[in-house]
């Protein structure tokens, strides 16, 4: 139980250690836009063009990730119809007075 928990725990230190990459990566790649020596006509085009980018690749990873969830779904609807179901215990009555 405890190892389940550490795992748990784990997993989501590592998530937050992707967010916060990936929301630093995003924040570094506005500055260095914004702060570029360009005219604003070019530094919009950056931005449309930077903004189809990260779309295109969140779309590609959330696919990736509905793909991965549904075999992980998959897996363990298969392990859960090979175990044979549990049998329930016959009701107690209710003592009588």
């Amino acid at each position: 139980m405890a190892e389940k928990k550490k795992e748990a725990k784990k997993a989501n230190g590592n998530g937050k250690f992707i967010l916060g990459a990936a929301l630093g990566a995003i924040g570094g790649a506005i500055a260095g836009v914004l702060f570029a020596p360009k005219s604003g006509k070019e530094t919009r085009k950056d931005i449309a063009e930077g903004t189809k980018k990260v779309a295109k690749k969140a779309k590609v990873t959330g696919k990736k990730a509905v793909a991965a969830g549904k075999k992980v779904v998959e897996k363990d609807v298969k392990a859960a119809a090979k175990k044979p179901a549990t049998k329930k215990a016959p009701a107690k009555k209710a003592a009588k007075k």
